[in-house]
């Protein structure tokens, strides 16, 4: 078995090729003060950029509302995992979107689009728990320029394997993308690296019981696979111990096999092929060389990716729309909330 390669985590994780990033958002934000945001004063923060935990949570770029009002990007994916809260999205090109626990919005940036991303807090009673990763995917030189749009993946639609190890223990695999024992959730965008099988992309949030034993296939040749522990007090990983809040580069041949510690454990892992193509990033923008970069904000100020159709950078919708999604093309969908 392989000697696994080890970093720590914290809210910025280490990526692989053909991904850029991924943060780890977890905040126990407290009851609403009946305006989406929380109920308790804003003094002490830094108000407009505020990543410093504090009580528990942070407000981010929002002022009034925690989250992340109006700002562009070109040239990539984000890809919204939201294991509890909700998020509100509104775009440049007029679209719209709330979303939450067990959701996913995929988002291509492609040629270029403002969106923003509140975390509404809904609940004026009690307190309103936001759990979520947020994770850049590149897109590959041909599809830097394509048409920008998102989709969404809704919790009824994504698949989970429930099932019990030798030994009578639980294991819960949710597969965002890719697959894993036979199940695939709805199909990424077309033009995202992710929608080639042959790119091996596979993103797997995974639940462990105590002491329960998961064993996840080899993957292709050359792809990046790493195994992200941010929960729980320790597992073995190929017979070594891992503490949680750490992370594993893994070698793609290697079966990953998984023996969880004394308490619940949660896991992200990201795999994927190289796109091995040269990366030239500034920001919000991710192309091929630095005088793409440049006209990425020529051009964003010349257009400003199709300006802001909203009142506000920091846009949030209406308390009775609980679950949508409202499309460029007019097409609009509906899901009952999350319990």
């Amino acid at each position: 078995m392989q000697k696994p390669v080890l970093f720590p985590i914290d809210f910025h994780w280490k990526t692989f090729d053909p991904f850029l990033f991924c943060a780890y958002h977890a905040d126990q934000y407290p009851k609403s003060n009946g305006k989406f945001g929380p109920d308790a004063p804003l003094s002490g923060r830094d108000i407009g950029s505020d990543f410093t935990v504090k009580d528990g949570w942070r407000m981010y770029h929002g002022e009034k509302v925690p989250g992340f009002p109006g700002h562009p990007h070109r040239g990539f994916e984000t890809i919204t995992v939201v294991q509890s809260g909700f998020v509100d999205h509104a775009d440049s090109l007029g679209a719209a979107g709330r979303y939450s626990s067990g959701d996913v919005q995929w988002l291509t940036a492609g040629k270029g689009i403002q969106h923003s991303e509140m975390f509404p807090l809904l609940n004026e009673k009690e307190k309103n728990p936001a759990e979520l990763f947020q994770i850049w995917l590149n897109l590959p030189s041909k599809n830097k320029f394509v048409e920008p749009g998102f989709k969404m993946l809704w919790n009824e639609d994504i698949p989970r394997v429930q099932e019990t190890d030798k030994d009578g223990n639980e294991y819960e695999v949710t597969v965002v993308a890719g697959e894993f024992a036979g199940k695939r959730p709805p199909s990424p965008p077309s033009d995202s690296w992710a929608a080639d099988p042959e790119n091996g992309v596979m993103i797997l949030t995974v639940k462990l019981s105590p002491s329960s034993v998961l064993e996840i296939p080899p993957a292709p040749p050359g792809v990046n696979r790493t195994v992200y522990f941010f929960e729980g007090d320790f597992l073995h990983f190929n017979n070594t111990k891992i503490e949680s809040g750490h992370a594993v580069l893994t070698l793609p041949e290697s079966i990953v096999h998984l023996r969880n510690g004394n308490s619940v454990s949660r896991i992200l892992i990201l795999q994927g092929r190289p796109i091995n193509e040269p990366v030239a990033q500034y920001g919000p923008f991710v192309m091929n060389t630095q005088e793409e970069i440049q006209r990425a904000f020529q051009d964003y100020r010349a257009t400003q990716f199709g300006g802001w159709p909203w009142d506000s950078y920091d846009p949030v919708h209406d308390i009775g729309l609980r679950r949508f999604a409202r499309y460029t093309n007019g097409q609009e969908e509906f899901r009952e909330v999350n319990t």
